[in-house]
């Protein structure tokens, strides 16, 4: 839980004091696709180990 408060604080931080709206708003989308993304792929990875596909 620690390190997910780290995180949060780490990710408001990053975008407190930013002057220009359009950039700021473009950079929170583009830092919630990549999370979005990132968990798709660690959910197709495991969804692979546990169904037991041979990786060749």
């Amino acid at each position: 839980m620690n390190k997910l408060l780290l995180l949060k604080e780490i990710y408001f931080e990053a975008f407190k004091n930013w002057s220009n709206l359009f950039i700021k708003r473009y950079f929170k989308v583009f830092s919630w696709l990549c999370f979005a993304l990132l968990a798709i792929v660690i959910y197709a990875f495991v969804f692979r180990v546990s169904t037991g596909f041979a990786f060749d």
